[in-house]
């Protein structure tokens, strides 16, 4: 049983336009809000906050950064991860996300 508040979300994974192409989940604007109203305190730098993620049958430690040209926090989604899951780009995927 994973600890802290959790938080679950469908939407479309992306890759960064940029080098390494590193690929993302956006959290709803809403529920960003949310988490941020709850958890900025716990922020570290460049608005870091540590999380547990799931992903179909894979769970691992990380962290959700906030995005302030989008309004919304991002999840990064390892290479290991998505291949694990089978994760495609532009499909939507189902997030369970604790803070």
């Amino acid at each position: 049983m994973t600890n802290g508040v959790k938080y679950q979300f469908t939407n479309k994974p992306w890759r960064y336009d940029g080098p390494n192409g590193w690929c993302f989940i956006s959290l709803p604007e809403e529920m960003s809000k949310d988490i941020r109203a709850h958890f900025k305190q716990d922020e570290e730098g460049w608005g870091r906050l540590k999380a547990t993620a799931k992903v179909g049958n894979s769970e691992w430690k990380t962290a959700i950064w906030f995005d302030t040209k989008v309004n919304t926090y991002l999840l990064p989604l390892k290479a290991t991860i998505r291949q694990k899951e089978k994760v495609e780009l532009d499909k939507h995927l189902t997030v369970s996300l604790w803070i």
